[in-house]
């Protein structure tokens, strides 16, 4: 799910930004932000623990690999994307919505590589 999810931000939703008015655009992402949490947060909340409960019962290589893409995901999320959400919530600007589709890549291959993972390690 998460990963067809993000494919849909990346060449949908992100790059739909640019063509909203200037003057609901910040009304427009607390509307988004608060939308789509409702979908992305339960869903990675999820797919934490059970890379967090495969690791800890199975102790393979593959379950610590897929553990580390998570927290990877995880961590840019916080560290890049939030935060370049929360500089969108001040008004349009076509630099930083390219910024937040630039950094959004990392995840969506993180996610497309966690996907490849799990199919080609089954």
């Amino acid at each position: 799910m998460l990963v067809t999810l993000i494919w849909l931000v990346q060449l949908l939703i992100y790059p739909s930004f640019s063509y909203y008015d200037p003057q609901i655009f910040g009304t427009a992402m607390v509307s988004h932000q608060g939308r789509i949490s409702w979908v992305v947060i339960p869903l990675m909340l999820t797919e934490l623990a059970l890379a967090v409960m495969e690791a800890w019962t199975l102790r393979t290589s593959i379950s610590f690999i897929l553990l580390g893409i998570v927290l990877s995901i995880w961590l840019t999320t916080f560290l890049l994307q939030v935060p370049q959400h929360q500089k969108l919530l001040q008004g349009k600007d076509e630099r930083k919505i390219q910024n937040l589709i630039r950094g959004n890549w990392i995840r969506t291959i993180l996610w497309t590589g966690k996907f490849l993972t799990l199919l080609l390690g089954q």
